[in-house]
Order: structure tokens, then sequence, then C-alpha cells
């Protein structure tokens, strides 16, 4: 089984070379795909990772979702009434979580918030936005869904880490344990 190390060094290598140009409408997103046991150990090699590609000529620029989330669900307008509900019936996950899913779909909250990154970034060659803690989507929603959204709109290599399990050459399984989903349009390595 390789290493994330290698993983990485592979996800490097796509990257400089670009992706074969088998659509006409290519995007540079990459996922690099570990398994969900490894959330830790790609979290302690981020701070080394950017600085590889650093050193390469990137200007790397981080997108977090779990930060993104947490300041969505901080400022919803809902959130007094959820902590209201929360304190009434603190055990009701089912109600809680969908009221959270809600806010952060309803709107296209997280999707508008990747979008306006992506956008602060096109026209930079030298940018590579990496995506990190997508396992903070659980139990809200996944990434594929708002990737499918945001197409046409990945103008710099944008690289998801993707806590999960590859079951086939575009097939993935959040987390190891949702149903697998061959909806993505990007180069996975790893996994």
């Amino acid at each position: 089984m390789p290493s994330l190390t290698a993983d990485f060094d592979e996800l490097i290598r796509r990257i400089g070379a670009g992706r074969e140009f088998s659509h006409a409408s290519f995007e540079p997103i990459y996922y690099l795909v570990f398994n969900p046991r490894e959330i830790l150990e790609v979290k302690r090699q981020m701070p080394a990772w950017c600085a590889r590609l650093k050193n390469k000529g990137w200007h790397v620029e981080k997108f977090s979702i779990a930060d993104e989330i947490a300041a969505i669900l901080k400022n919803a307008p809902m959130r007094k009434v959820w902590l209201a509900a929360d304190s009434k019936a603190p055990l009701d996950w089912e109600k809680a979580n969908k009221s959270l899913a809600n806010a952060l779909t309803g709107r296209n909250q997280l999707q508008e918030r990747l979008e306006g990154k992506l956008s602060e970034l096109d026209g930079r060659k030298d940018a590579i936005l990496l995506v990190t803690d997508l396992e903070s989507l659980h139990p809200y929603l996944r990434i594929g869904a708002i990737e499918a959204q945001l197409q046409g709109k990945f103008h710099v290599p944008t690289v998801f880490f993707y806590p999960g399990v590859r079951t086939g050459k575009t097939r993935l399984k959040f987390l190891g344990f949702y149903p697998e989903d061959g909806n993505y349009r990007s180069v996975h390595v790893g996994g």
C-alpha cells in the first residue's frame, strides 16, 4: 500500500505534467484520496506539503471546509432558534443535522465561498488551491455535489484532500462508508 508521501509525490507530478486532454472541457481538479484513518496524518503533513509546493514555485492557498462551515453556522440567522431547540431536545440529532444541512445548502453558501476563492485566484499562473477538512461535510453533504455545481469555474489546479476509499478509476466512497459515487470529473491519486 503506497504511503501518503508517495501519493503526494505522484499528485505533484501529475499537477506539474498537467492532465491529459481527454475531454474538451478539462479543469485542473485533483483528489488526493486517503483512508479515513489517516485524517490526522494528513493534517500533520499539510505544513510540509505546502512548503514543498512553495519551493516548487507555487502560490499556495488553502480553503478549509471546517472553517467555512463554522463561519456559516456561526452567522446563520437561525442560530438562536437552533440553540433553543437543542437545549429542549439535545439528542434529536436527525432534526439538528437536517437544519444545519439546510443552512449550508439552502443558499449555496459553502459553494459560493469556494467559488469566490477560485475567482480570487483566476489568472494567477502560479496559484494552487488546497481544499482541506472534507470530513467536516459529514453528515450534511458531499463535495461531489459542490464540484458539479462549479463546473467551468476551476481555472487553477485545485486539490481536494478526500478521506475515503477509491473503488474504481472515478468512483469514490466518502469516509469509506457512504455509497459509491462516480460523479467526479477529476484526477484521483491514492486511495
